[in-house]
């Protein structure tokens, strides 16, 4: 059955309006109100009606409501008298006032295409994004551009749109020039998806990966939190939750989301984080010894939320341990995985690279750590702390040339409120300049002036700060660290 009023068709088993035959885009329970409107033409459906008919056993506000209605007034208009076509009957309900035919018809086959195709681009966008595979962000991103383009209502569509914006931030979040705008357009729809939909939690979890790299912390707490109460038992959502929270809450929601799919390497990374700014690294060691299996097990090919960096952060933890040999091996095995291109793999091995120029500095040889620096500085070129090692070391016509280079990248992180970043930087040039007073205080200054752990949860196993060594001057900032992640 086709329900047919003024221009328009609605056709409510292929879901789907038209306007003189051309489709016109409305979000999926933005239809269901329509639909039951536009059945009971001239009648006075509750409030109640529409919320059980659009949102069935789903928990929403009367404002859920009128968003859907005024979105609607926008599209169908108003009859040839100048009423709006959708009426309110105050403190009552809402009523379709145009007549309305009802008649019965096929869909032709580029009609059926046509409905297909937001869907085909948004499948088509959701398998890039879960492969995060550095090459198919763009590809993700213009598929979920066109599946918002074809379906601005559509709640789903904004969602994978600003993951996909997500990701493309992530990209290049290391670099010189991050593409921040990215992170604006991944709020922009992530609000949008739950202005649409606000008992989606998808939307809510997207939310809240979005606030986050924004640098509103709370908010994307929030965010998360409500995604885990509308859907507990979803394990992207704890994931999410575990990736923007800190302390015993990234704890709880990386076991949680262990619990629900075992194997996830982020779960591991996200919960050994924790424990190493802690200082226990024994509990680090475990959630690390799973993650790197875990790692190894999806291979270096593409391959669904995939997870590199386990094995970087286990050479960290082996050689903070004495294990060197351990650590090498462990090195090496990261870099097996710079061209499986996932998303951060170019960042992790320029870490690692990073740390084995410090392994090299502990065993004297300073020009084979110099070659590392710049290893880790071809793959990521604003890396800080490798810069800052790199132009501590260097006694050559082109000290003045990295120092000043430094110096930049400095001010770069502390006008993006990247100032922990920016002070683990200047500590490290300072400790291999021999001025370990000044490292400790440089980083003390960063922990007492922020409310965040941000980079120096790694401090305790810093290879190059190496703060094991010095364990009274380091103890402050160390038992501040320890207490900012509980």
């Amino acid at each position: 059955m086709v329900f047919s009023f003024g221009p328009f068709q609605l056709a409510p088993a292929t879901r789907r309006l038209t306007r003189d035959g051309a489709a016109v885009a409305v979000a999926d329970r933005h239809l269901d109100v329509l639909v039951h409107l536009v059945s009971h033409p001239g009648e006075l459906l509750s409030k109640d009606a529409l919320v059980a008919a659009a949102w069935q056993d789903v928990a929403v506000t009367d404002n859920s409501l009128e968003q859907a209605v005024s979105a609607l007034r926008r599209i169908v208009g108003v009859d040839d008298d100048g009423r709006p076509l959708i009426q309110t009957v105050p403190r009552r309900g809402y009523r379709f006032a145009g007549s309305v035919a009802r008649t019965a018809r096929r869909e032709s086959d580029d009609d059926l295409e046509a409905l297909l195709a937001p869907h085909r681009a948004f499948l088509e966008g959701r398998t890039a994004v879960e492969t995060l595979d550095r090459d198919q962000i763009l590809v993700a991103q213009r598929a979920f551009a066109r599946a918002v383009t074809a379906a601005p209502d559509d709640a789903p569509a904004h969602v994978g749109l600003a993951n996909a914006e997500i990701l493309r931030f992530e990209s290049t979040r290391a670099d010189d020039t991050p593409a921040v705008d990215a992170v604006a357009a991944a709020v922009h729809h992530a609000r949008e998806a739950c202005r649409l939909d606000a008992a989606s939690a998808e939307a809510w979890a997207t939310l809240g990966m979005a606030l986050n790299r924004g640098g509103d912390a709370m908010k994307a707490l929030a965010a998360a939190r409500r995604a885990v109460a509308l859907e507990p038992e979803n394990w992207k959502h704890h994931l999410r939750l575990a990736f923007v929270g800190w302390g015993e809450e990234r704890l709880r929601a990386a076991d949680r989301t262990l619990k629900l799919l075992p194997g996830i390497a982020l779960a591991h990374w996200l919960a050994a984080t924790v424990h190493v700014a802690r200082q226990a690294f024994d509990a680090a060691a475990r959630e690390l010894d799973a993650g790197a299996a875990a790692q190894d097990a999806q291979g270096t090919a593409p391959t669904r939320f995939g997870g590199v960096g386990l094995h970087w952060l286990r050479g960290l933890l082996r050689l903070e341990r004495g294990d060197v040999d351990g650590a090498r091996d462990d090195f090496e095995r990261e870099l097996s995985f710079e061209q499986s291109g996932h998303l951060y793999a170019r960042e992790c091995c320029a870490n690692t690279w990073y740390a084995l120029g410090a392994l090299q500095l502990r065993e004297g040889n300073r020009s084979a750590a110099l070659d590392a620096f710049a290893q880790s500085l071809q793959r990521v070129n604003g890396h800080a702390i490798a810069l800052a090692a790199d132009a501590a070391l260097r006694d050559d016509a082109e000290a003045d040339v990295r120092r000043g280079r430094l110096a930049q990248r400095v001010a770069q992180l502390r006008s993006r409120g990247s100032a922990l970043e920016a002070a683990l930087a200047e500590a490290v040039h300072a400790a291999l300049r021999d001025e370990a007073t000044r490292a400790v205080a440089l980083l003390q200054d960063a922990v007492v002036q922020s409310d965040r752990v941000g980079s120096l949860w790694l401090l305790p196993i810093e290879p190059v700060l190496h703060t094991s060594t010095a364990p009274r001057e380091w103890s402050p900032v160390l038992t501040a660290l320890r207490t900012r992640s509980a």
